[in-house]
C-alpha cells in the first residue's frame, strides 16, 4: 500500500481551529476510498510559536520539511507580531527553499453559492502566479531612516527561466482545459519588467498554435473580473498581481473561505504546500465559525498532486455536496459553525 509522508501546519489563529477537523475530514475520506495511507506529523510553528520561543521555526524547519512529499498549511499571522516576520521568516521560506514557484489558485462558482456579481455565467478559471521572484523576491532596503530624507528601494527582478517555465506550466495546464491563456502585467507603466514578461510569454505562445492566447493590462483585466469573469481559463501572471487577482477572484464566487491554492514544485524535487488562500483571521479566533472548507479543498489539491485522484475527486464531490444544501458558515450566508459544515462533510464521506 502507498504510503506519504505529510506535515500539516496549522499555523495561527483559525489554523489550529481547522486544522484538527480536515485531518478528521481526510482521515474519514481514506478510510473509505482505502488504497493508501498517509502519515500525518504536525508541528505548531508559526507567529504564537514566535512569540513563545522567539522563532516562528527552528533553524533546521526547512530541513525537517523536506524529508515530506506534501506540506499542508493554514495560515500564519498575530496581531502582536509584524506580518514581514511570518512571510519572511516562514512562508516564503518553503516557497523559495523548495522552488515552488508554481501559485496555482482555481477560481469557480459552486451550485447553491450566490456570486458577487452581475454576469452569473458559471466562472471556472485558474491564476498561475509566478512565486519565486518578480515584485516579492526582497530585494531592496532602507536608508536614512528616521531622518527628514528617508527612503525605500524596493526591486523586482524578472529572469527569462523564470518566466519562461512559468508560462509554459500555463499553457500545458490550458490543453487540459478549455485552451486559453491569458497574461497580465502592466507593462506600459513597467516598462523593464513587465515588458521582458510580456516578451518571453508571447514567445512561449508560439510553441502552442493550439492554445488561445491573449493578454491584459492589469488594470483591464480587474475590470474584466467584475464584469465577465466567464472570460478567462488559465490566467499566467506576475507574483504581485497573482495574489491580488486571486482574493479578488475568492470574493466575487462567494467567499475566499473557498478558495484553495498550490504552492507547486513541478519537477517534485522538493515537497509542494497546499494552503488556503485566506489568513489567521484573529478577529474571529475561539468563536468556532471559521469556514473549513478552503483548507480542506487545499487537501484535495495535495491528493490529487499525489497522484490520488480518486481520492480527490470523491473529496471535492462531497465539498459540493455540502455548498447545495443548508450547513454553510456565516461567510457564505449560513448560520453553521466550522464543526457542523466538518461533521456534515464527514456524514457525506461515509456514504460514497
Amino acid at each position: 500500500m502507498k504510503t506519504y509522508k505529510i506535515v500539516a501546519l496549522p499555523g495561527d489563529g483559525i489554523g489550529k481551529e481547522i486544522m484538527p477537523l480536515s485531518i478528521e475530514v481526510i482521515t474519514t475520506l481514506i478510510e473509505k476510498v482505502g488504497g493508501f495511507q498517509l502519515n500525518i506529523d504536525q508541528y505548531p510553528w508559526g507567529c504564537e510559536h514566535y512569540l513563545e520561543t522567539g522563532e516562528v521555526m527552528p533553524k533546521d524547519g526547512i530541513q525537517i520539511l523536506s524529508q515530506y512529499d506534501a506540506i499542508w498549511f493554514v495560515a500564519a499571522g498575530h496581531p502582536d507580531v509584524d506580518d514581514t516576520l511570518s512571510g519572511w521568516e516562514f512562508i516564503y521560506q518553503m516557497r523559495k527553499q523548495f522552488k515552488e514557484y508554481v501559485c496555482l489558485r482555481p477560481i469557480r462558482t459552486y451550485d447553491g453559492i450566490e456570486t458577487m456579481i452581475t454576469n452569473k455565467s458559471p466562472i471556472d478559471l485558474v491564476i498561475i502566479r509566478e512565486n519565486s521572484e518578480g515584485e516579492y523576491v526582497g530585494a531592496g532596503g532602507f536608508a536614512h531612516t528616521g531622518f527628514s530624507n528617508e527612503l525605500a528601494v524596493q526591486t523586482t527582478v524578472m529572469t527569462r527561466e523564470g518566466i519562461e517555465r512559468i508560462a509554459r506550466y500555463a499553457f500545458e495546464l490550458a490543453r487540459t482545459r478549455r485552451n486559453h491563456v491569458t497574461s497580465v502585467t502592466k507593462s506600459n507603466a513597467l516598462q523593464y519588467t513587465q515588458v521582458l514578461w510580456d516578451k518571453v510569454v508571447a514567445e512561449v505562445a508560439q510553441d502552442y498554435p493550439d492554445v488561445q492566447f491573449d493578454w491584459l493590462y492589469a488594470d483591464a483585466a480587474t475590470m474584466r473580473f467584475v464584469q465577465n469573469p466567464a472570460f478567462f481559463d488559465v490566467i499566467v501572471t506576475t507574483n504581485l498581481f497573482g495574489d491580488l487577482l486571486s482574493d479578488l477572484g475568492g470574493a466575487i464566487v462567494g467567499s475566499i473561505g473557498l478558495m484553495a491554492s498550490g504552492n507547486i514544485n513541478p519537477e517534485n524535487d522538493y515537497p509542494s504546500m497546499y494552503e488556503p488562500v485566506h489568513g489567521s483571521a484573529p478577529d474571529i479566533v475561539g468563536k468556532g465559525i471559521a469556514n473549513p472548507l478552503a483548507t480542506i479543498l487545499a487537501g484535495a489539491m495535495m491528493l490529487e498532486n499525489l497522484g490520488e485522484t480518486t481520492a480527490a475527486d470523491i473529496l471535492t464531490s462531497a465539498v459540493n455536496e455540502i455548498l447545495h444544501g443548508d450547513t454553510k458558515t456565516g461567510d457564505l450566508g449560513g448560520d453553521a459553525n466550522t464543526q457542523d459544515v466538518t461533521s456534515a462533510l464527514i456524514e457525506i464521506l461515509k456514504l460514497q
